[in-house]
């Protein structure tokens, strides 16, 4: 089976050491670049399977590097999870406004870096259901190429957003609770708040528009349409 690459963008050579070290241990193949400039040219190069981006950095810092990543459509589904110090909720919130998958506080424990990038991965490698295609009110969702059509136009969605999306529509008028949107699309052993779901669903409607997906108050999202 061929191993899986993931790509490291740190400027810290102790924590670029270590993180590579335990993942490398693990059969992963690990490439490494030192700066934010630098990590988006590698990951155009390489096509990694699963980025993990320091947010603070000289020359780009992380945000400024996930929003490439999201941007250049070679590389948008690209898992990206970001490691930072900082654990305040707005610098949270920043990295998912940016398209992150995920966010890792240092420091950072073996054992649980190891089991969030396994979890992170398998839940990419999941088929998120059967079907290659929905049509539901307007819009046109590819499951296979991960993409959403609207009015014609082409849109390519950041990995986590594109899964929400097609969770909601799978299944029009089903209210998702938070925590059964928290378990299908990240996954057990990825540990995200209520906020991050918030930002993403702001994220889709900025795309595709406010009507489709509604908030149930205190509950969860429903998608509008027929199926």
């Amino acid at each position: 089976m061929k191993s899986q690459k993931i790509l490291i963008i740190e400027d810290d050579p102790d924590i670029l050491e270590f993180v590579s070290f335990n993942l490398r241990k693990e059969g992963y193949e690990v490439f490494v670049a030192k700066d934010g400039v630098k990590g988006v040219q590698m990951c155009i190069q390489v096509q990694p399977d699963l980025v993990l981006l320091d947010v603070m950095m000289p020359r780009m810092d992380g945000v400024e590097v996930c929003e490439r990543i999201r941007s250049n459509p070679t590389i948008s589904n690209t898992i990206v999870a970001m490691l930072s110090a900082r654990g305040e909720d707005y610098s949270q919130l920043a990295a998912f406004d940016a398209g992150a998958d995920a966010y890792i506080t240092k420091p950072i424990r073996p054992k649980l870096l190891v089991s969030k990038v396994k979890a992170l991965l398998r839940r990419a490698g999941d088929e998120p259901m059967k079907q290659s295609r929905l049509e539901r009110n307007g819009l046109v969702i590819d499951l296979e190429r991960y993409t959403v059509e609207i009015h014609g136009k082409t849109l390519s969605l950041p990995r986590k957003e594109f899964e929400l999306l097609a969770l909601l529509a799978k299944k029009p008028g089903k209210v998702y609770a938070r925590e059964t949107i928290m378990k299908k699309v990240w996954g057990d052993e990825v540990v995200v708040g209520d906020r991050t779901i918030d930002v993403h669903i702001r994220k889709i409607r900025e795309k595709i528009g406010d009507l489709r997906v509604r908030t149930v108050k205190g509950v969860g999202y429903t998608f509008e349409g027929e199926s």
